[in-house]
């Protein structure tokens, strides 16, 4: 892990790199291809899906923000996510996920399973009981996506790890919802971490990228390797952006948490709310465990509106300053209903068990003032109740 602060980290990684003309900002390598010196001699970069400079300082920032050895960038998050499992799992071999992980997870893990790429099983993780008698299958991999998409449940991230390691199993972390800045899964004994970039990390909701850390220096190898074979990398220009992104991370954060604590508190106390799901209220069930794990809460908050599915429909239509879209993480404030939306890829008996209902909505507090976002739910809330 770096002596550096993450801010520093993010801010400087890649500055005055420049050694031809010295720009202090890191130029972008568009480059397809790279000469070589001479023939017979390998070049550090030769063809840009298996390296890339500017691609590489990206994926060397978010390392050392992770306190991985090494990672790299894909062209989404379900690419990473691919890419753990294409190099990892073979068709005898089994990965313990959550059920109520994101619907793209889901969706990516059930139908290559189905395909007989390898096996999978979907766990409640929280369920001592449960997870035992999946540790008893001998996993290759566990996954883990803590806070979950999108009941936002928390699992024990060291005390899983303890257990996978002694069950000789790897453990890796979907630590899209809360960045580097609030979590550090390797810390807490993780194999692998992995961020849809397209989130926090970038910050913009205009670049579609993924990461995947090791925190082994032979496994980050190895992930490389098999991101070049299966073309799994990502664009320059997306890396350069999300690398621009990436330099104002930590003070995002902040904001991004103070908006939505001020939402938090608005949602509690509203009549229409029936129920709030979020790690910093007290009642939650894994409220400690965030509080031990996690440097902060984050700014993804759901719940579940009271009243009828009519009811629903007015109040999202109702908003002005969440837009209904998928997606997290950008300046902007998204809402999204996850059953027709982000997990409409399950089942409705996966989504069932899961606890995902079709009055359940998801919001993603963006950067605008946060009297401005209360006012708007206040508002919306005001014209569905008015249609009951």
């Amino acid at each position: 892990m770096s002596d550096k602060k993450l801010a520093t980290i993010a801010v400087r990684t890649g500055i005055e790199s420049d050694s031809q003309h010295h720009a202090v900002v890191p130029p972008i390598y568009l480059t397809s291809t790279y000469s070589f010196p001479q023939l017979g001699e390998v070049p550090q970069f030769d063809y840009s899906r298996s390296g890339n400079p500017s691609r590489n300082m990206l994926a060397d920032a978010l390392t050392e923000l992770e306190g991985g050895a090494g990672g790299v960038v894909t062209s989404c998050g379900t690419a990473a996510i691919n890419l753990l499992v294409s190099a990892i799992l073979g068709p005898d071999d089994l990965i313990i996920a959550p059920h109520d992980c994101y619907g793209g997870t889901y969706r990516l893990f059930n139908t290559r399973a189905n395909k007989g790429d390898f096996k999978v099983e979907f766990v409640d993780q929280s369920d001592p009981l449960a997870f035992a008698a999946a540790l008893a299958r001998q996993p290759k991999i566990i996954w883990v996506e803590t806070p979950s998409n999108p009941l936002l449940r928390v699992i024990d991230v060291e005390a899983l790890c303890q257990q996978a390691k002694a069950a000789g199993a790897l453990v890796a972390v979907d630590n899209t919802f809360l960045s580097p800045v609030l979590q550090q899964p390797i810390a807490l004994g993780a194999d692998f971490v992995v961020h849809s970039t397209t989130k926090y990390i970038n910050g913009h909701s205009d670049v579609v990228g993924g990461i995947l850390i090791s925190a082994d220096a032979e496994q980050a190898e190895n992930i490389a390797w098999w991101a070049n074979c299966i073309g799994a990398t990502g664009a320059p220009f997306d890396a350069y952006l999300t690398l621009r992104g990436l330099r104002t991370l930590v003070p995002r954060m902040k904001m991004h948490e103070e908006n939505g604590a001020q939402v938090l508190a608005f949602l509690q106390n509203h009549p229409q709310v029936a129920a709030i799901y979020h790690p910093s209220l007290p009642d939650h069930p894994g409220h400690d465990i965030a509080k031990r794990q996690q440097k902060g809460f984050g700014s993804m908050i759901s719940f579940e509106l009271a009243g009828s599915f009519q009811q629903l429909e007015v109040f999202v239509k109702a908003l002005k300053c969440f837009s209904l879209a998928e997606s997290l993480g950008g300046t902007e404030s998204l809402i999204a209903h996850p059953s027709s939306m982000t997990h409409r890829a399950m089942s409705d008996e996966a989504q069932a068990e899961a606890g995902i209902n079709t009055a359940l909505l998801r919001l993603s507090v963006g950067l605008e003032d946060p009297t401005d976002l209360v006012a708007d739910l206040a508002q919306a809330f005001q014209q569905a109740v008015e249609v009951g």
